[in-house]
């Protein structure tokens, strides 16, 4: 499904060094209530994937944390309580990736004969999850399925398709929701296209 082209303007104002002002300028691109409904609807997919399974839920730091807090909250509606875990790893410098990707938190919970989901906030050149994909495949995971809030497909540099995905969106930077911007406004409550 594509993400809504309907615009809501926001201006922040942030303050950095001494009496230096910046204007940001965002626009949303997917509504606080859009998410919380995709939320819902995959919830109620993931639940007919998982129920009866032992199944670990892997969230990428940082970007994943809070698509993946809603996630698992709404599954206690269908009596669906993964194992959770995270990893922190990067291939990113500034808003560029760079192809070197590195581990910085790996998971701690053995793997071995279990359902892994990965769960993070994008999918972009998929050089990263691709990578952690096979990673945690090699931990002796029975399957290793990926769940992303945006996939950005006009950016794929790899082969790798996500099993399940909130909303498609075009070649935009965006923050909220857990996406930042140098490691700001993660705590909006909708997805913005941020235009600095």
């Amino acid at each position: 499904m594509s993400a809504s082209t309907r615009y809501t303007c926001y201006t922040g104002f942030r303050l950095t060094h001494g009496d230096f002002v910046y204007l940001t300028f965002m626009r949303v691109l997917i509504s606080e209530r859009a998410i919380k409904k995709k939320v819902k609807q995959l919830a109620a997919l993931l639940a007919r994937e998982y129920k009866g399974t032992d199944c670990v839920f892997v969230g990428v730091l940082y970007g994943g944390f809070v698509f993946l807090a809603d996630l698992v909250r709404e599954l206690h509606r269908y009596d669906l309580h993964p194992a959770i875990d995270f990893v922190r790893l990067t291939s990113y410098q500034g808003t560029e990736s760079t192809g070197t990707i590195r581990i910085y938190k790996d998971v701690e919970l053995d793997l071995t004969a279990k359902r892994v989901l990965i769960v993070d906030d994008i999918l972009d050149t998929g050089m990263t999850l691709k990578f952690l994909k096979e990673h945690l495949s090699q931990k002796g995971a029975t399957d290793v399925k990926l769940c992303v809030l945006l996939d950005k497909k006009g950016r794929r540099k790899v082969d790798i398709t996500p099993d399940y995905v909130g909303f498609e969106i075009g070649n935009y930077f965006v923050v909220g929701y857990g996406l930042d911007c140098d490691h700001r406004y993660r705590n909006l409550p909708y997805i913005a296209i941020y235009e600095g």
